[in-house]
């Protein structure tokens, strides 16, 4: 990079360079275009305004082959191109890997290794990313061999985790899944473990240095499931306080960016971050809201999914999912603009049968349909007048009126029951109460008494039960 380039590019030289490389491996059913040995790349020249400019392309072999199922590797390549952004990088280079097997020793085979490590060099990245889960052996293999730091899928979510965690509880959950990661992998880190090399003289202290660090980490993740326990007990406290008044949870559910938290906003009024990045919420917020029957529910807003979540951080956020597993009725927000939304409902569906949760009464409720095209839409909407299905855009309003009307046809607790009420006309109270937690179809004055026709919560209701002339 020439000094003038690096004047004028100054914002951008504070990020990493990354090169990111995509791997597929395995067997893609009916799929045809895939090989064993097929690859791609494409360098990214900063000078020009478009972020991924194609300089140097090899042609992939239209072959029958094996690959991975669901995403192709192009778009998986996509979705790992921002979670790069989301974690403050730049992407560089990009390299494609289509093999029939992973190498045991480097995950994409010597050749390519060569091939990446000059890539590395000529745009001067100080670090490779692989779409891909890393072992040990891989990882201290790629490390001695590349000219920069290695890093894999988990590693790269980890990494974006740890920027987004605000609270305490948020920064305890993601520093125990780095440490639940890092703790097996210790005997791989190469270059970043301060490990004395092999040869005669040398292992005893070395072996001592690693039993250290797996001593002094373990000790860590021991205390962080302590603190985490006492979190989960404190937020045990406070719901069985929510429980004591009967107002049921709705959770928001779903991919990451699949515009959760503008949802949120739009339902409740609050002003939680909302953000185009991957991972902006992590920590969850709940604020109350008032469906078309003047029931009162908390919608709790929730960190999202996405392919290949780590085990570790569906572990670590447990606290934080009992949310999910305590609501009563799931939110499923999608993105109706995503071309492939059906492996991200696959993706979402299996985190939440992880957490026991998929059994729960669930809403589809499809975002973003201002970004689709008038046949799409038209489609989409006949589709869901004849399903379970929502259509919304959190960025305009539209559809919220169906989907609070949605919210209050799946809640089971504290229902919705008709009644006819006559109330003194000095217990103005009593009529506050009606007028703010009840619908009322009719009034009528009958002397000092008002005569009401209603429709609210039982549990209000009971509360009223000497003013109740009848039930509808």
């Amino acid at each position: 990079m020439t000094e003038e380039r690096r004047r004028t590019s100054g914002v951008a030289d504070k990020r990493e360079r990354a090169v990111l490389v995509g791997v597929d491996v395995g067997v893609r059913p009916g799929s045809s275009r895939t090989t064993a040995y097929g690859t791609h790349a494409s360098v990214v020249c900063p000078d020009v305004p478009s972020p991924y400019v194609p300089s140097l392309d090899v042609p992939v072999l239209d072959v029958p082959g094996p690959g991975l199922p669901g995403l192709d590797v192009d778009a998986s390549l996509a979705e790992f191109r921002e979670l790069v952004v989301s974690a403050g990088g730049v992407v560089a280079a990009e390299l494609q890997q289509r093999r029939a097997r992973p190498d045991p020793a480097t995950l994409v085979g010597s050749g390519k290794v060569e091939e990446i490590a000059g890539l590395a060099a000529s745009v001067e990245a100080s670090l490779v990313l692989f779409d891909h889960d890393l072992t040990p052996t891989q990882l201290r293999n790629l490390e001695a061999a590349l000219p920069c730091r290695v890093l894999d899928r988990t590693q790269l979510i980890l990494d974006i985790f740890a920027r987004h965690a605000r609270t305490r509880e948020g920064q305890l959950q993601v520093e125990l899944a780095q440490l639940d990661y890092m703790l097996p992998r210790l005997t791989g880190r190469g270059k970043s473990m301060s490990q004395l090399g092999g040869g005669i003289g040398t292992r005893g202290p070395g072996e001592t240095q690693l039993e250290t660090d797996r001593r002094r980490i373990q000790r860590r993740i021991d205390q962080l499931k302590r603190d985490l326990e006492d979190v989960r007990r404190t937020r045990g406290q406070q719901r069985q306080r929510r429980e004591s008044v009967p107002v049921p949870t709705v959770a928001l559910v779903g991919y990451t960016n699949a515009g959760k938290s503008t949802l949120f906003n739009r339902l409740t009024g609050a002003q939680v971050l909302q953000s185009p990045r991957m991972f902006a919420t992590l920590d969850p917020k709940l604020r109350a809201i008032e469906l078309p029957s003047r029931r009162k529910v908390l919608l709790s807003d929730t960190v999202g999914f996405i392919r290949n979540l780590p085990h570790t951080l569906v572990t670590s956020f447990r606290a934080t999912l009992e949310e999910v597993s305590q609501a009563e009725v799931l939110l499923h927000v999608r993105d109706a603009a995503s071309t492939y939304g059906g492996e991200q409902k696959d993706q979402v569906e299996r985190v939440l049968g992880e957490l026991d949760s998929l059994g729960k009464p669930r809403i589809e409720v499809l975002n973003k349909i201002d970004l689709l095209g008038l046949d799409e839409r038209r489609g989409l909407e006949s589709r869901c007048r004849s399903g379970h299905e929502i259509a919304v855009s959190a960025q305009t309003g539209e559809g919220m009126e169906r989907l609070l009307q949605a919210i209050d046809g799946a809640l089971h607790s504290d229902p919705i029951l008709a009644a006819e009420l006559r109330v003194p006309q000095q217990e103005g109270a009593v009529l506050a109460a009606i007028e703010a937690g009840m619908v009322v179809h009719g009034r009528a004055y009958e002397g000092n008494l008002v005569r009401l026709e209603v429709s609210g919560p039982a549990s209000l209701l009971g509360r009223l039960r000497k003013y109740r002339l009848r039930d509808g």
